[in-house]
């Protein structure tokens, strides 16, 4: 790899990502039906922020998946919750690791924001987790 494409990706992956717009966050909030299933694919784990202060900050989550199953990053897809569904992937896709999705400073408008990650493992099998931020 060259030093110029190294270069561009520490330096976008130190940058400020604007994870949700204000034009975003005054839409709707969709109304998304809880199901709850025994599964075996992939768990998805809010790790950092424990608790949103701000509205900027660092976001990151681990990836596991199960029975010797890998991640597959290729399948990787983030929704804000609102209506209409807001598609996130591409704003989180830089920060993606075969076990993690961190993403250095991530900013949010204040108020509350739902949303939802889903990844698959190499067998197929889905792991879907909400995660809900609080920007004060």
């Amino acid at each position: 790899m060259s030093a110029l494409v190294l270069w561009s990706i520490a330096s976008f992956a130190t940058a400020q990502v604007v994870l949700i717009t204000e034009d975003e966050a005054k839409t709707p909030n969709a109304q998304i039906i809880s199901t709850r299933a025994i599964t075996r694919g992939p768990s998805i784990k809010l790790t950092s922020p424990a608790d949103v202060a701000a509205k900027s900050f660092p976001i990151k989550l681990e990836l596991a998946a199960k029975g010797g199953a890998k991640i597959d990053t290729n399948s990787l897809k983030v929704e804000y919750l609102k209506q209409p569904l807001v598609d996130l992937t591409p704003r989180f896709k830089p920060g993606l690791q075969a076990n993690s999705l961190e993403l250095s400073q991530v900013k949010v408008p204040q108020g509350q924001h739902a949303i939802r990650i889903s990844i698959k493992d190499s067998d197929g099998r889905e792991g879907t987790q909400t995660i809900n931020l609080q920007a004060k």
